[in-house]
Order: structure tokens, then sequence, then C-alpha cells
């Protein structure tokens, strides 16, 4: 779990061929909030295939009106009514430890599509019809993985440093840690938005958040 040398290498070469929009100094020297790399034991569990709709997120609350977006079937931006709905969920958010396991689906590199430049194409995939989103899929079956900004359960913290090596979210008091976010920007300015959507990318909440749930696995 973690940004790996490798994937900064990655990124390096993305930069030395002038595919990103700027330099990507501020990047590399972000980098250690997704650093130590660390191996991470998860347990099984589920998570949805996408992040809550704002339909969906009127079974839980009805009068959820979404700000971000036109359609009922588009993902919901959650922002004043966040705790009211996690407190109506019958799910828990992911830790970063299993939001990083499923985005990344057995894959080691920046996205589970490779080293390459994510393109704005993907974010137009994965929140487009249907059959656009199938072919968005990751390897596990889960679409839009690094396209919204969704929301863990871990408390904020600018590094991996001591973080729990068994999957359990960091706990504490203050703002919770997100990951994604490349779909929340589109369409791009030229700004290298494309960074959002690697795997390893995490950040603090600021505002709206996306909310894809997790459940424990049955045990009969």
């Amino acid at each position: 779990m973690g940004l790996s040398d490798a994937e900064l290498d990655a990124v390096r070469a993305i930069e030395r061929s002038d595919e990103a929009d700027d330099d990507l100094d501020a990047f590399f020297t972000g980098a250690d909030q997704a650093r130590p790399v660390r191996e991470v034991r998860v347990e099984p569990f589920l998570i949805a295939r996408h992040p809550l709709t704002v339909t969906q997120v009127r079974h839980w609350l009805p009068e959820y009106e979404d700000n971000f977006t036109e359609s009922e079937s588009s993902t919901a931006r959650i922002e004043d009514e966040l705790e009211d709905l996690l407190g109506a969920l019958p799910f828990r958010l992911p830790s970063e430890a299993e939001w990083e396991y499923a985005a990344r689906a057995g894959t080691t590199t920046l996205t589970f599509r490779g080293d390459g430049r994510p393109e704005e194409d993907q974010v137009l995939d994965d929140f487009a019809d249907e059959e656009r989103t199938a072919a968005a899929e990751n390897a596990f079956g889960l679409a839009a993985m690094g396209s919204a900004n969704e929301l863990c359960a871990d408390v904020w913290i600018p590094h991996f440093t001591d973080a729990p090596a068994d999957g359990r979210p960091r706990t504490g008091d203050g703002p919770r840690a997100v990951r994604g976010g490349g779909g929340d920007l589109s369409p791009w300015q030229g700004c290298d938005e494309w960074l959002l959507l690697l795997s390893a990318t995490r950040y603090e909440l600021q505002e709206f958040t996306a909310v894809r749930p997790v459940a424990p696995v049955p045990t009969s």
C-alpha cells in the first residue's frame, strides 16, 4: 500500500515525455503523504460496485438535494448531509487500506490500467451510460475507482507512518481522508487533474465527497 518508488519513476517518465501539463514539483514535494509503502493484510470484505448515486442516497435521506449534478443516476456528492447519511446507512466506510486494495485490483501500477498518464476519457467512461461504465471496471468488477473523491473511515494524517498493518482505519479526531477525485474536476483545465486518479493519491476532506459503502462478508 502507498506510492512506491516505481510509481514515482513512472510519474517522472510522464513528466520527461512532456505529457504533464506543468512541472510536477508540487506532486513530488507532497508524495510523502502517500508514503512509506508498506504491506497491509486486508481481511475479506464487500464493497459497492460504484459510489452511491443520488437516487440511492434518497433511499435513506428522502429530502436529499444534490447541488453538483442534474442526473439522479449520477454519483452523489455529499456535503452538509454527510453525518446524517453516515448515521442512516446500514453499512460502513472503507478504510484507506481497503479502498486502495479495491482500486488497485491486484496491480502495482499508477492506476489499474497501467503506468500511463490517465486521460479524461477515463472519467467519461466511469460516469457515462451503463455500457461504457462496464468497460471501465477494474479486474475486481469495480467502476469509477478514483473518479469521484471517496470518503474513507480513516482520520487524515499526512503520511502512513505508524498506520495499522491489518487494514483497520486510523481513528481519532479531525477530518477524514479522501481518495480519488479526477471526475470532480471534469472538464479538466490542464492542471494535471489526472494525478487524482492514481491509486495511491490521498488527501484531506475539504468540502463535498462521494460514499462507496462497505459491508462484512456474511459468515453463514
